[in-house]
């Protein structure tokens, strides 16, 4: 399928404070310079808070983690769950259409979204409030038919059963997920013969529908400020909040350790450290003498190279280079150690100048500019 973006773009997308630092967040996860490995949860974070994922959106998640834009969009086109044009205020339903559930009246379920929100698949109601699509298998085939409605199943559907969901939620109710035909779980039609410790009280609905009820976090999108839910220690999600992280241990060295290690009044650790310490280099970048490479106050008769040929380099990276002075390929590829180490410090992720071995990039790029 052809996916495109929506040809009515608002003009401009930020995070909320809250979704701002839970992106920065997800960014701390991954090394120095491979941050562009948290797009997809920040995507989706960026198309939970609007509803749909809009051109600035894509370019500001672009920015955040130095991307390409056009990176960023291949991100967003290729996954379906990603959704390039608007969806209804309450709720997209999503609804399986894979063999199961169309063996079992997914058909019948489209006839219901046709009638009640709109004739195609995408286009919103005459309200605003639904969209619908059809959908690849969604994994639940015990339970067919079934949809997705928000970030919940509804399962062992009928068409009059999606019907009254369907207006539950416009009257602003939220129907309870999961199995809509009694069934606790995917249980056979006919009743537990096993593990039935349910049927004693202790839960109402199975886990993610008994949550989903607990804090009433079904149809409504996030926002940023939900307590995490992968936390054991939280018991009660409404009330309690992340526990204070643990005080680091204190690194002062064990008595025994201050004892001179010789006649030189040397301490053992300070033996250690001798012994271990490793020679000025690549290898060991901390100890490369800072030296400001040869920069430019601006490019050479006006014309700067195109530093965006680099791999690695994209615009944001590019305008940061020109803002050092670095304008031309041969000034790149003249870098010494102690000028990767200059210039490294000075990027907001380090480390990427040796890994896609700027230097010798940009030799052949100055080389192929000169022929």
């Amino acid at each position: 399928m052809l996916r495109r973006l929506y040809a009515d773009q608002p003009d401009s997308f930020a995070f909320t404070p809250d979704n701002q630092k839970w992106a920065e967040a997800q960014m701390k996860k991954f090394p120095d310079g491979r941050q562009a490995s948290a797009i997809i949860p920040i995507l989706w974070r960026a198309q939970e808070q609007e509803g749909w994922l809009t051109r600035p959106a894509i370019e500001h998640v672009a920015g955040m983690l130095d991307m390409a834009y056009i990176r960023a969009l291949e991100v967003a086109s290729f996954y379906f769950m990603f959704q390039l044009q608007p969806v209804g205020s309450i709720a997209h339903i999503q609804v399986c259409g894979t063999l199961s559930c169309m063996i079992c009246g997914a058909e019948d379920l489209i006839g219901v979204c046709k009638d009640k929100i709109a004739e195609k698949p995408h286009e919103l109601s005459a309200d605003g409030k639904f969209s619908w699509e059809e959908v690849e298998c969604l994994g639940s085939c015990a339970n067919a038919p079934m949809a997705q409605i928000g970030k919940d199943y509804y399962e062992d559907l009928t068409a009059a059963r999606l019907g009254e969901i369907i207006d539950e939620l416009a009257k602003g109710n939220v129907p309870v997920p999961g199995p809509q035909n009694g069934r606790y779980a995917a249980e056979p039609l006919s009743g537990l013969t096993s593990l039935t410790d349910h049927e004693a009280g202790k839960a109402r609905y199975n886990a993610s529908a008994q949550l989903a009820t607990d804090i009433g976090d079904t149809v409504k999108r996030i926002d940023g400020t939900e307590v995490p839910l992968l936390t054991p220690w939280v018991k009660d999600p409404k009330t309690a909040t992340v526990p204070a992280k643990k005080k680091a241990k204190s690194a002062a060295p064990k008595p025994a350790a201050d004892k001179p290690a010789d006649k030189t009044g040397v301490t053992k650790q300070q033996a250690a450290a001798t012994s271990k310490a490793k020679p000025v280099g690549k290898s060991n970048p901390e100890t490369v003498a800072e030296a400001q490479p040869e920069t430019l106050t601006a490019p050479r008769d006006g014309s700067a190279d195109d530093l965006k040929k680099i791999s690695g380099v994209g615009p944001k990276l590019e305008g940061t280079l020109n803002e050092l002075g670095f304008w031309h390929f041969d000034q790149i590829a003249k870098w010494t150690e102690a000028d990767v180490a200059w210039v490294d410090s000075r990027l907001k992720f380090k480390g990427r100048i040796e890994r896609d071995n700027w230097m010798a990039q940009a030799a052949e790029l100055a080389k192929a500019a000169k022929a």
